[in-house]
């Protein structure tokens, strides 16, 4: 296919049905989803819809590097090009290099001002004059409601300045599977007046749920029901809709989410740096963690958010665990490693009521409670896992097939459970 054939099947183009034309110059779209579902590959697939179309785009990246976002761009068009045989890729990649800029901010903040300052500047030194600019990682719960819409309000007036549109992430916390009215939930509903196209994507089993929540002043949005690639964001056809066939993600995409305790954990986090992927460790006041690699202390009132009474855990457990401060708040740090997990990775031991040795059996029946997949390595049989929904099945070897995962386990690593771990990076990342 040609270039041009192959932009209009962008998911961009079957949303200008819905959207009216388009999102629109001045205009703000806002990609909404929980932690760790595709808002950063969203705004690249719209990023790249632009350049496809020689539509100059600045890519504002406040949470990542412009090479971790470079490489997102490049495993997105390496995607496209193999799954269209798309002609003169290469050339085609040029073009889009050319009309791109990427801007990492590595103090993780962006305000009217710098924007405008920034723009300029590739203004005044590259004859850059950018179609569409896109912000990830804007954090909206740092600033009041009112501070916000201040802010919002200028960007908007930048972009129509120029003749932009503006594309921003926004992090929510409806659950998976939430059916969120048409229409802005709270707090988004204070920004009524300033969102004109408000996306929400949703993961329903083997792929992403790309539904349309605001659509301008439409009363009545129309139903969008477009099944996305989990990694890639791109539109699944009907014949993978009950698949999702792995794609070749670079390592930096993926991001460890663990509690970098000695054992199974560093091994896990150590594995994750050599392999180059992001690591986020949860810990709390209190608690000196062996990796402080994406170090993350939770406050009492993040930690209170994966709290669970004894009775329930010794219910599901089969046990009785320690009442003292330290152990319950590790359980609750437990609760934020496999909440925005996609699936779940643990070494231990598999005992005979199904329920996975110690503290961090937790995590595993946390995935199993939410329905996500969980492997377990289990060191005395030397063998892995996996729950089938009815007990615990052999498997071959996994590989890591979700951008957010969680790695977690004993802190009695033995020699088998530590190569397996590392065989799992090997076969994942090699």
């Amino acid at each position: 296919m040609y270039r041009k054939e192959v932009s209009a099947q962008s998911p961009l183009r079957i949303l200008d049905k819905s959207i009216h034309g388009g999102l629109g110059p001045g205009n703000l779209g806002v990609v909404m989803a929980r932690a760790g579902v595709g808002k950063t590959a969203c705004l690249v697939q719209i990023g790249l819809d632009d350049l496809m179309r020689e539509r100059p785009v600045l890519h504002v990246a406040l949470e990542q590097t412009v090479e971790h976002v470079q490489s997102w761009y490049d495993a997105l068009f390496d995607d496209l090009a193999a799954r269209t045989d798309l002609q003169d890729a290469e050339g085609v990649r040029a073009l889009v290099a050319q009309n791109r800029i990427i801007q990492s901010f590595t103090d993780h903040d962006i305000w009217p001002a710098r924007l405008e300052k920034t723009v300029e500047m590739f203004r005044q030194h590259l004859d850059f004059k950018p179609a569409a600019i896109l912000v990830d990682g804007y954090n909206w719960s740092a600033h009041s409601i009112t501070e916000n819409a201040a802010m919002i309000g200028a960007f908007k007036a930048q972009a129509k300045l120029l003749g932009a549109e503006l594309w921003m992430a926004a992090q929510t916390q409806l659950e998976s599977g939430a059916e969120p009215k048409r229409g802005l939930v709270p707090p988004w509903d204070q920004y009524q007046d300033l969102i004109d196209v408000a996306l929400f994507l949703d993961p329903k089993n083997h792929h992403v749920s790309l539904r349309l929540l605001k659509d301008h002043d439409e009363p009545d949005p129309a139903p969008t029901h477009l099944a996305l690639h989990p990694d890639t964001l791109r539109i699944v056809p009907e014949s993978e809709a009950r698949s999702s066939s792995p794609v070749s993600m670079p390592p930096s995409a993926y991001t460890l989410l663990s509690g970098g305790a000695k054992g199974a954990e560093a091994e896990f986090g150590a594995c994750a740096e050599s392999w180059g992927l992001s690591e986020i460790n949860f810990s709390f006041e209190g608690r000196s963690p062996a990796r402080t690699r994406g170090l993350v202390r939770l406050t009492p009132d993040e930690l209170e958010e994966g709290a669970v009474s004894s009775r329930y855990l010794e219910a599901h457990m089969n046990r009785s665990y320690p009442q003292t401060p330290l152990f319950q708040k590790t359980l609750q740090s437990i609760w934020h490693q496999v909440n925005t997990a996609g699936e779940v990775f643990t070494v231990g031991t598999i005992l005979d009521d199904k329920t996975v040795k110690g503290g961090t059996g937790w995590a595993a029946e946390l995935a199993r409670h939410w329905n996500k997949p969980v492997h377990v390595f289990d060191q005395e049989r030397g063998g892995w896992y996996t729950w089938d929904g009815h007990d615990w099945a052999d498997e071959e070897p996994p590989v890591i097939r979700h951008r957010r995962f969680t790695g977690t386990g004993t802190r009695f690593l033995s020699e088998a459970g530590q190569s397996a771990i590392r065989a799992l990076f090997e076969r994942s990342f090699a």
